[in-house]
């Protein structure tokens, strides 16, 4: 249980503390609204105010998380290597089972970049490759995006391909592409024994992306539900109409919305729930939904909803609602930063205290 908690900070304890106390003093709901305006907390607190129960909350979170992650991990894992897999056997094939890397291949296939890298040895981080052909990062990145940037007159794009491939033909692998040693063809059962080790490294390398999008996936279908259940409707909000407009009584998921106080700045909200008893024109509720698979991590991007809220209330104001869902390992130190920043939170193990957000 101890290795759950961090030290909270002390700056962060102390807004804490104000909260708490502030909302002691408030004896009427318009009370609460007004002491949380100025402290720039949500109206209705839910757990930002509670560290006396952040400790149990943080370990049934923790629990939660890896009870999923047990369960469901290893199988988004192999499904995944099957279909990167099948993706790197058709690479192997268009280059003569790696034996033709061409600059002519890189420009008719350029997403195949990826699963050349992890055709080295060692593979090839991204920057690696770019240090070691001396091309620009840009291009690479390009490439690996599947396009392809455009040549210039002096042909500096040929030169850094030639280069490119150049770097992966000397690289390669041939503890798992024996077949070029010997100088033969690959037969169809060391094709596919390579295909699947690269796919394994590439998959590896990917193996925190694959499993947040995993859970992102599963906490907006538990949001969805637990929604539909209460007779809301997923509709799709235009975005020529306003935020403030959203139809009573429904939601969308993925919505970008306008913030900063130019609205100029697009800010992805993972859910946007609109309450039934909502007096149009009336802002809705903002939800992002995040998980974690160690505290490290939370902690290093805990300052990205600190930007976010502020950028929305820049936009619309203080009573903007703009709520955390968290599954995973959160502590208190990161509680307590955005609690300070007038956040607040729901914990995925406790989804019904959506109920206190009046939705």
């Amino acid at each position: 249980m101890h290795g759950y908690i961090r030290i909270l900070p002390v700056g962060a304890l102390a807004r804490v503390g104000q909260l708490v106390r502030r909302k002691r003093r408030c004896v009427d709901d318009n009370g609460l609204r007004r002491y949380s305006a100025q402290l720039g907390a949500p109206a209705m607190s839910i757990n930002a105010d509670k560290p006396s129960l952040w400790k149990q909350d943080i370990a049934q979170s923790v629990d939660l998380f890896n009870r999923w992650f047990l369960k469901f991990a290893p199988k988004t894992f192999r499904e995944q290597r099957i279909e990167t897999a099948k993706i790197v056997e058709q690479t192997l094939q268009r280059t003569n089972d790696l034996a033709q890397i061409s600059v002519e291949f890189l420009k008719a296939n350029p997403g195949s970049l990826t699963s050349l890298r992890m055709a080295t040895c060692p593979p090839l981080a991204r920057d690696r490759l770019v240090g070691l052909a001396g091309v620009r990062k840009s291009v690479v990145g390009a490439l690996e995006r599947g396009s392809l940037p455009r040549e210039r007159a002096d042909g500096v794009l040929t030169k850094e391909l030639l280069n490119i491939a150049a770097v992966l033909r000397r690289m390669l692998d041939r503890d798992i592409l024996p077949w070029l040693v010997e100088k033969r063809r690959a037969s169809k059962t060391e094709r596919f024994r390579a295909a699947t080790i690269v796919a394994d490294r590439l998959c590896g390398s990917l193996t925190d992306p694959l499993i947040r999008n995993a859970q992102e996936a599963r906490q907006l279908l538990l949001i969805e539900r637990w929604l539909k259940r209460r007779a809301y409707v997923r509709k799709t909000h235009p975005t020529s109409t306003p935020l403030d407009y959203m139809q009573p009584g429904t939601f969308c998921f993925r919505l970008n919305v306008l913030a900063g106080d130019k609205r100029n700045i697009r800010i992805p909200v993972d859910a946007v729930i609109q309450p039934k008893s909502a007096q149009i024109p009336e802002l809705p509720l903002l939800i992002e939904a995040k998980s974690a698979g160690d505290f490290t991590n939370v902690n290093k991007r805990r300052k990205e909803e600190a930007t976010k809220i502020r950028q929305l209330r820049a936009a619309y104001g203080d009573g903007v609602r703009y709520i955390l869902l968290l599954c995973g390992y959160f502590d208190a130190g990161y509680l307590g930063y955005e609690a300070a920043e007038g956040i607040d939170w729901i914990w995925e193990h406790r989804i019904d205290d959506l109920e206190k957000l009046e939705i």
